[in-house]
Parts: C-alpha cells; structure tokens; sequence
C-alpha cells in the first residue's frame, strides 16, 4: 500500500505543497514563501482584532528597566 501524501494550500501563494518530510519547507512550498511570512510577522502584519492590550509591557523603556508601578507601597 502506497501511503497517502497530503497536499496544503502555502499561506503564502496558495500554491500546492505535500505535508510530509519530503518537503522540507511545510506548510509552505517554498523557502522564499516561509521568509516572507516570517518578514510580515517581523514587521507586526499579523495582528489580532480587539481591544488593545492593557497591562503595561509595551512601557519598557530602550534601557530594559522595568516600567515603574506606582500603585506598590515603596520601602
């Protein structure tokens, strides 16, 4: 019996790629194709719909010190 290769769509180009360990780019058909994604990720394309965030982890400054929470009891 000759096993079944599965074939997905590259979210990419939407071209054809087999899932298995032939292809060595999967999900994607390409090494271009996964650089790509990986550049739009990169590059904050890829984004979840909602409400923005509300803790503070974007208050980092260049420095990496912690943001400072003034609501904590100082010693």
């Amino acid at each position: 019996m000759t096993p079944r290769i599965v074939s997905v769509d590259c979210p990419t180009c939407g071209r054809k790629a087999p899932f298995d360990a032939s292809n060595r780019w999967r999900p994607f058909c390409s090494e271009r194709c996964k650089t790509v994604d990986l550049g739009a990720w990169a590059a904050e394309r890829y984004r979840i719909a909602g409400d923005s965030r509300s803790d503070r982890a974007d208050d980092w400054g260049e420095s990496g010190d912690a943001p400072t929470d003034d609501s904590r009891p100082r010693d």
